[in-house]
């Protein structure tokens, strides 16, 4: 049996289905062919998962415990359903050991509900003379987990999701926004029109050189080639300015 964490899910439902030690266990009636056996919780999972499982005992295992859960009323205590959960745990156990070591962000009490649920959803469509009504349980669950974990981990984790919009929406005056200590700013105004700009912007510096070394870059050295056609319109205006400077 893997051992749970004493806050876990399955660690009280463990805790529920057998009780403290000395307390009355649920007992299990099975038939196989001509026989009834009486089996306790534990020799109920021997027989599903135990080295020396039997197919056959293990069907019938299955066959009773959801028909009893099944048979209960809804008011009930849930008695029956609940050891039909505490049956299935076995086989999730490599499942939810694998989704913890991929993703550590996922929670493993959130894991161990949704399974829960899962068996307790497909339980109550369950048929207990299939063939494989255990497995069917064990499936539907294990998918569950699979499915929530992948849903968490595409979740955005934040502190505080207030400080997030104010910082996502905050807009700041173009006045106000930082700027570098010195370089240039370059302004391009379009036409007005919804084409946009349409041109081959070039900035060139030109390198003249004294005794083969290059000489310094000043401002009047850039040059700005907005190349078209003679005939074409006026496709916009572009200023170079110092950066900070006033407009």
């Amino acid at each position: 049996m893997t051992v749970t964490g004493p806050g876990s899910v399955f660690a009280r439902i463990d805790q529920d289905v057998l009780g403290p030690p000395g307390a009355t266990r649920p007992s299990l009636m099975v038939y196989v062919g001509s026989r009834a056996l009486l089996l306790s919780p534990e020799e109920s999972r021997r027989a599903l998962y135990g080295p020396l499982r039997d197919a056959v005992l293990g069907a019938a295992v299955w066959r009773q415990a959801v028909t009893e859960a099944l048979r209960e009323p809804r008011d009930g205590d849930g008695t029956g359903r609940l050891f039909v959960v505490w049956l299935v745990l076995p086989g999730l156990y490599r499942n939810l050991h694998r989704i913890l070591r991929l993703w550590c962000r996922v929670d493993r009490t959130d894991l161990e509900a949704e399974a829960v649920l899962a068996v307790l959803a497909t339980l109550d469509a369950a048929d207990p003379d299939a063939p494989d009504t255990g497995g069917r349980l064990i499936k539907e669950a294990v998918n569950r987990m699979w499915a929530y974990a992948k849903c968490v981990t595409r979740e955005i984790p934040v502190v505080e999701i207030s400080a997030f919009a104010e910082a996502r929406n905050a807009t700041v005056p173009a006045e106000e926004r930082p700027r570098p200590p010195e370089g240039w700013e370059v302004h391009i105004t379009p036409p007005p029109c919804r084409e946009g700009l349409y041109a081959t912007l070039r900035f060139a510096e030109p390198r003249p050189r004294q005794g083969g070394r290059r000489t310094g870059t000043r401002l009047s050295d850039l040059v700005l080639r907005a190349r078209r056609h003679e005939e074409a319109d006026l496709i916009g205006a572009l200023v170079l300015r110092p950066a900070g400077a006033r407009r």
